[in-house]
């Protein structure tokens, strides 16, 4: 593992040391494992969207007329 310093406000820390001792786990562990679920949640999201799940999207040349018609390169048709 890797030391990390973060700034947090005052009152989030407080919260999240509270849930920590509360959960029977150590601080770090609840960073952990609150990023880890936050990124995994995100990276869910992101898979979903034609954007993000179509590799064609980020291939070649994109059509001159992309942000004025980018619904219809996206989804087809039916814009």
């Amino acid at each position: 593992m890797k030391r990390t310093t973060v700034m947090l406000p005052q009152d989030l820390k407080m919260r999240a040391l509270k849930s920590a001792n509360m959960m029977g786990v150590s601080f770090g562990q609840l960073v952990r494992e609150s990023l880890e679920r936050a990124l995994n949640d995100r990276d869910d999201i992101l898979s979903e969207d034609s954007l993000f799940a179509d590799d064609a999207v980020f291939r070649g040349d994109s059509p001159a007329d992309l942000a004025k018609n980018h619904d219809s390169y996206l989804y087809g048709d039916r814009y």
